[in-house]
């Protein structure tokens, strides 16, 4: 047999590198996966893609690379959720006309955190007037330095409109993919991500899956969050047949009894048993987080001067103990409260807390106009205090019970419909006119009540002090006998605390 060469070896070992596209709104995500379709897949395929894609595949220069489509996607809505575990290149698009906004800010954030290989598609330079320069000088304000401008960071100028450099686009994404070893993790069953699902009238549930690790085959038989199956048909994003699927290759697959959601993992089993039992343990994990859920929550947004004290803002209300209220970060940023936060502040019902920033004049007007409130603190600690208190008034008032003293019944002296005289020995504490009470018979409670008065011989009296015999006046609906014991406490109401 003729042995595989070094390079062969290494080809065997590659795998498609899985993109994801971030940006700001309205710079041309949407129409930058949208072109590259139409490059790539369209004018080359006679049936085009399926409704439902998710995520599909192209060819360029006889290599392959998966992008996850729609960046509005529920599963793929930020780098944070679910892109930054299944992408391994970030574009991040910024429009020539426009340069780096909030959004922008924003995703340069998340790509840092997950400290995932990106370049730029500087979009929109159909456009007349336009100055890629500064949208390179935009960039690098915020850390972000290009090649040809100082720094390592690619980039490509586009146009997604008129389709221009998209195969530059391409193949600096396969360079990165090669710069970056991205190679096959392990042979056997597989792993993966849902990314999609929808209900077909005629074939039940189909899940749009992305296959992250292994191999899946049709006829295995699939855990995919609470639901399970036997996969019965898989097809690729063209609608087409396919027996198996590899690495980063996304498919449709049908035969999950029950419906998974975009983000849920998904593994193989051997047994259907087994994956019965699995799903039903996974379906009990997402009911305890829905539980969680529906938790009161106090949803935030935070914008901050620069990131040093945003982070430290994060770290600090991570102390605030949340058992009863969740602190729920809607949005984060750096710089001036816009309208874009105050939109959101209407959308997430939060309060927007600023950290040495100001707010711009027309987020004002919106704020007022719409009774958005938001907070501004120069102090770190106060900012926190303020959303800790905000939280505590969420959790609204308790009873605290506080007991007085403890009395033994030593006589009944008269017994009326819901009163009674007694005589009784204040055994520790004190007995105070007006205290509640709890009945007690051979140490079990059978009914409660107030003491109307206390008396000592002929004398009203405010209160008993221990070891004194003293006469009272009960009211209760159940009747106490000699020998009963009295447990006398108040009742306040407090501000309950984290």
């Amino acid at each position: 047999m003729e042995k595989l060469s070094k390079k062969t070896m290494e080809e065997k070992k590659k795998r498609p590198p899985v993109v994801v596209v971030l940006g700001h709104v309205d710079h041309g995500k949407s129409s930058l996966l949208e072109a590259v379709k139409d490059v790539k897949i369209v004018e080359k395929e006679a049936g085009g893609i399926t409704q439902h894609v998710g995520a599909y595949v192209v060819s360029h220069e006889g290599e392959d690379i998966t992008f996850i489509d729609t960046p509005g996607h529920e599963a793929f809505s930020t780098v944070r959720s679910r892109g930054t575990e299944v992408a391994d290149i970030a574009i991040l698009v910024v429009a020539a006309d426009e340069g780096v906004k909030e959004q922008t800010r924003e995703a340069i954030e998340h790509i840092k955190k997950a400290e995932m290989p990106f370049l730029v598609a500087i979009n929109k330079i159909d456009k007349k007037g336009v100055d890629s320069e500064k949208v390179k000088q935009d960039l690098s304000q915020e850390g972000i330095f290009l090649e040809s401008y100082g720094g390592d960071i690619p980039f490509v100028s586009i146009s997604a409109k008129k389709k221009t450099g998209i195969e530059e686009l391409l193949e600096m994404i396969l360079l990165i993919a090669q710069m970056e070893g991205i190679k096959k993790e392990k042979s056997g069953s597989a792993e993966g991500v849902v990314v999609e699902v929808h209900r077909d009238e005629k074939k039940g549930v189909v899940a749009n899956l992305l296959v992250k690790k292994g191999s899946l085959k049709k006829g295995d038989i699939v855990v995919a969050g609470p639901s399970y199956g036997k996969i019965r048909t898989m097809e690729n994003f063209l609608g087409e047949d396919v027996e198996n699927a590899g690495e980063s290759i996304p498919v449709h697959v049908t035969g999950l009894k029950g419906c998974p959601a975009a983000g849920d993992d998904f593994f193989v089993c051997e047994k259907l048993d087994e994956a019965k039992k699995m799903a039903g343990s996974m379906g009990k994990k997402k009911e305890i987080a829905r539980e969680e859920q529906d938790k009161k929550s106090l949803n935030i947004i935070i914008k901050a001067d620069v990131y040093g004290s945003l982070e430290a803002i994060k770290d600090t209300i991570k102390k605030i103990p949340q058992e009863e209220i969740s602190i729920k970060i809607a949005r984060e940023g750096i710089g001036n409260v816009s309208e874009t936060d105050v939109e959101c502040s209407k959308a997430f019902d939060a309060y927007i807390f600023a950290f040495c920033v100001k707010t711009e004049k027309s987020a004002e007007r919106i704020a007022l106009r719409d009774k958005v409130e938001i907070r501004h603190a120069n102090v770190i600690y106060e900012l926190v205090e303020e959303i800790r208190e905000m939280a505590e008034h969420m959790l609204g008032e308790e009873i605290v019970r506080n007991e007085q003293g403890k009395v033994e019944i030593l006589a009944v002296f008269r017994t009326q419909k819901n009163r009674q005289i007694l005589g009784g020995k204040v055994e520790k504490g004190e007995a105070l006119k007006s205290s509640l009470v709890e009945i007690l018979r051979d140490g079990e409670k059978i009914g409660e009540g107030r003491l109307i008065n206390v008396k000592k011989g002929e004398k009203d009296m405010e209160k008993i002090p221990e070891k004194e015999e003293f006469g009272m006046l009960l009211e209760s609906k159940e009747k106490a006998q000699e020998g009963d014991e009295l447990v006398l406490f108040t009742e306040e109401k407090r501000k309950k605390k984290l």
